[in-house]
């Protein structure tokens, strides 16, 4: 997989295999209800749920879906997912509360 970049070697094999990489999510609310994301560091991600913290489980998902088909087919990897820092991250993480 030459798209990877040789700082991951590391993180597979502590995660078998996979490394992990941050992206940055846009969340807007929909006027109908639910959630909307999108995001520059991963063209074509579009992910709608009916909450926030299910919206960002959906992008996951599709985010790794979208790294799944660029390795099958040979296209390179978006640069958000190639580009890993080991450092630190403070991230923003949606909870639902009943």
């Amino acid at each position: 997989m030459p798209n990877k970049p040789k700082s991951a070697n590391k993180e597979q094999a502590a995660y078998g295999g996979a490394y992990e990489a941050t992206i940055k999510l846009q969340i807007k609310p929909l006027e109908e209800g639910g959630y909307l994301a999108t995001s520059e560091d991963v063209p074509g991600l579009v992910a709608e749920g009916r909450t926030m913290a299910e919206t960002t489980e959906i992008a996951q998902g599709l985010a790794r879906k979208i790294a799944e088909s660029c390795l099958a087919h040979g296209d390179p990897l978006p640069p958000a997912l190639v580009e890993l820092e080991e450092e630190a991250k403070e991230l923003l993480v949606p909870v639902s509360v009943p």
